[in-house]
């Protein structure tokens, strides 16, 4: 089943949208007009005293039965659920597509409930959504998560799965390694560039801070977005700790921040890694010179109008076709299951409320230093 996407423009400005409502009664959100016929054929026909026991048998056990279908799958808190996400690259029209996809996959796994999508151009307005129940379930970093939990009521219930970690790092990269590449040379590995120790293999956590220790105060630095927990919240509480204040420039995107370095418009910037290989030519020019980090990976958080019984129903439902996704594969011609479309994500696991800590510690603390 494929959902239309919401306009970004008219749902930021407003914040406030009607939800679509679901066919049918409310007391059977689930079901479909095939399944209404059948009930009707069988209301209509005399099935004799056999059935008429069973029916009798249904009637007493009602209540119990009512539980029973909610604990295995029944949404029944909300008419419909919009997903809140933003684009993570330059190409929202791809992501959007893919996010289509993403809904109808839920909704398969929900039994048909009424799923849609929801494209924000900023965190704060996916966050602001929920807290107007005009958004019922965000995709969002590890700050975005920390936000809805705290200001909107919500549960971090997954979280997202990259190279076999549930962990990633922010990357700085340089168009000027003369000046912060100071512990040997520049290294080329899968045709990326590389310098002060850093591989893609080395272990998450803050690297080449003695480089970091170079960034004069009032240098312009190409971060991506006031929201974006490696994008900004973990490098500049780096600098803080560090005692540099740089000129804060957001760049509106990880790939927009790749890209005005590589274009020379700053010197120096931040990301995911590696988000160099959004931009052509950016692995072949720019070196990664410093991480910082572990960050918890991104994740899903649901609104507080669900139940416990509803938060695990959606929980599974997003496990039993997300927990190992295809990634795209150029060589094989693959573009990539939906989530990985969407933000690269290769499985999904339950959240792990200890391991975002370390994003809350930042978010409470930033500025502080």
């Amino acid at each position: 089943m494929r959902m239309n996407t919401k306009s970004a423009f008219a749902l930021a400005s407003v914040l406030t949208l009607t939800l679509a409502a679901c066919a049918g009664d409310e007391e059977d959100v689930t079901g479909d007009e095939e399944d209404d016929d059948d009930t009707s054929e069988v209301e209509e026909t005399d099935n004799g005293g056999e059935d008429d026991a069973d029916e009798d048998e249904v009637e007493e056990g009602g209540e119990d039965d009512a539980e029973a279908g909610e604990a295995d799958g029944e949404i029944t808190s909300v008419d419909s659920i919009t997903i809140g996400l933003v684009p993570s690259s330059d190409a929202p029209e791809t992501e959007e597509e893919a996010a289509d996809e993403l809904a109808g996959q839920l909704s398969d796994a929900l039994g048909g409930f009424p799923v849609e999508i929801f494209v924000a151009d900023s965190y704060l307005a996916v966050i602001q959504g929920m807290q107007s129940g005009d958004v019922q379930l965000v995709m969002s970093g590890p700050i975005g998560l920390i936000q809805a939990e705290e200001e909107a009521d919500a549960t971090p219930i997954l979280q997202a799965v990259r190279r076999g970690s549930e962990f990633y790092v922010t990357q700085w990269f340089t168009n000027d390694p003369d000046t912060y590449c100071i512990e040997g040379d520049v290294e080329e590995i899968d045709g990326a560039l590389f310098c002060n120790g850093i591989t893609p293999d080395s272990e998450p956590g803050p690297l080449g801070e003695s480089a970091l220790e170079l960034i004069e105060d009032g240098t312009a630095v190409a971060y991506v977005e006031e929201g974006s927990a490696s994008g900004f919240y973990f490098p500049q509480t780096q600098l803080g700790e560090l005692g540099i204040e740089v000129d804060q420039q957001f760049a509106g995107g990880h790939d927009a921040a790749v890209q005005a370095v590589y274009n020379g418009d700053f010197s120096i910037g931040t990301s995911f890694a590696d988000a160099r290989s959004d931009v052509e030519g950016a692995e072949e020019e720019l070196v990664v010179f410093a991480w910082a980090g572990p960050i918890p990976n991104d994740g899903i958080v649901a609104s507080s109008e669900f139940t416990d019984e509803e938060l695990q129903t959606l929980t599974d439902a997003w496990l039993s076709f997300g927990s190992e996704v295809e990634v795209a594969d150029e060589d094989e011609g693959t573009e990539g299951d939906p989530l990985y479309v969407v933000y690269e994500i290769e499985g999904l696991v339950p959240a792990d409320l200890g391991a975002l800590d370390l994003a809350r510690s930042v978010y409470h603390n930033f500025g502080d230093e």
